[in-house]
């Protein structure tokens, strides 16, 4: 009896390609409007103010400012607070 099934040994082998998800900018830093926040699968975090969810359920900025991280009722939110204009 032999020890392999088959006569190719290249069962293995297969891995997907990275999908670079996670946080893209930290709490404290400076965005513009239309900047990615956070890639993620599933809404493990949630749009707060000045925030938007993406089709893809990414968040991303909606206005200038800074970025910050808030947790609300067990949930994590992302809110980007505007720069004051003077």
């Amino acid at each position: 009896m032999g020890r392999s099934k088959g006569g190719s040994g290249a069962k293995n082998g297969r891995d997907s390609n990275p999908k670079h998800l996670g946080v893209k900018r930290y709490g404290g830093e400076t965005v513009t409007a239309g900047s990615i926040i956070v890639k993620q699968r599933g809404t493990k975090m949630f749009p707060g103010n000045n925030v938007k969810k993406a089709g893809d359920d990414s968040l991303f900025a909606t206005a200038d400012g800074v970025v910050s991280f808030v947790e609300r009722k067990n949930r994590k939110f992302v809110t980007v607070t505007p720069a004051a204009n003077a």
